[in-house]
């Protein structure tokens, strides 16, 4: 064999980066990024446009709770930083510790699609199911789409994690570490504009 399987890896400071097929996997990824903030831009607005419109049903002000919602948030964003340290881990060719760090990240994901979920269940028990409303319906595709992306980035670091007991860090899979924590960076951004247009000005009325 050739190429980069010969490459010293120890020797790059930017793993990730250093082949061909790591720089045309990290343009890609951007490329999506580019649809999901779309998807998102799309979400949002059609939520801003029917956020009022709560018929017979009960309305934000009436459900949404700012604690349980800002531990959530405090979760997510401490997984942000828990990906941080994954990923210079990474750089610094320490797989041990990037390993712990990214597991982390995927226990803290799990954190919070558990209170999601406890949180749409208090929802539903309420009075609020998808149909109820324009308001309801509007607000479980949201914020639903948005913890199907946890899902998948739980699944997703999950897989790669398992994979690097075998494989380590490589040119080939330093890429993939790399873009799944910038993917999982992605929704915590999007986590704090929900938790702001949707919660905060929910429960504020604006």
């Amino acid at each position: 064999m050739s190429g980069a399987n010969h490459v010293d890896i120890r020797t790059l400071s930017h793993p990730e980066t250093a082949t061909l097929e790591g720089k045309n996997k990290f343009l890609g990824f951007w490329f999506f990024l580019g649809g999901e903030t779309v998807l998102f831009g799309t979400l949002f607005a059609t939520f801003i446009a029917l956020r009022n419109r709560v018929a017979t049903g009960p309305s934000s002000q009436e459900l949404f709770s700012l604690p349980l919602t800002f531990l959530s948030t405090i979760i997510l964003l401490v997984s942000s930083l828990t990906s941080v340290f994954a990923v210079l881990a990474m750089k610094e060719y320490k797989i041990r510790q990037m390993q712990l760090w990214f597991w982390l990240t995927v226990v803290l994901g799990l954190a919070f699609l558990g209170l999601e979920i406890t949180e749409f269940k208090e929802y539903v028990h309420e009075g609020l199911g998808y149909t109820t409303s324009a308001f309801s319906s509007s607000f479980y595709t949201l914020v639903g789409t948005h913890g199907c992306h946890v899902l998948f980035g739980v699944l997703w670091i999950s897989a790669l994690m398992i994979q690097s007991y075998k494989k380590g860090i490589t040119t080939v899979t330093a890429p993939k570490y790399y873009v799944s924590a910038l993917y999982w960076h992605f929704i915590d951004v999007v986590w704090v504009f929900i938790f702001t247009i949707v919660y905060l000005l929910g429960i504020l009325g604006g």
